[in-house]
């Protein structure tokens, strides 16, 4: 299901109506929009911390843990109860 990413309450409100267990996507532009300072070329690669720590800190607020599909050219967002809910939970670059 296509999330509205107009902006990140949009995404926000967005998550909070997908169904648990159920997932939800944005296009690679909608999130780097969002998250990233980047260009589309680098935007959540290896020198894209910033940008991964962003996106990731979001998903977990939202019970939410996120894919990468680039050949897709989509972020996925999967709806989980046990998403991290604090930010010592996840990774460090």
């Amino acid at each position: 299901m296509k999330l509205d990413a107009t902006t990140e309450a949009a995404l926000a409100r967005a998550l909070s109506g997908l169904p648990p267990d159920e997932r939800g996507w944005i296009t690679f532009a909608e999130a780097r929009t969002l998250f990233s300072t980047k260009d589309a070329q680098y935007a959540f690669g290896e020198t894209d911390d910033d940008g991964k720590r962003n996106i990731e800190t979001f998903a977990a607020q939202h019970q939410s843990v996120i894919s990468f599909m680039p050949v897709e050219e989509r972020v996925y967002f999967l709806r989980d109860r046990n998403a991290a809910t604090s930010l010592s939970a996840l990774p460090s670059y």
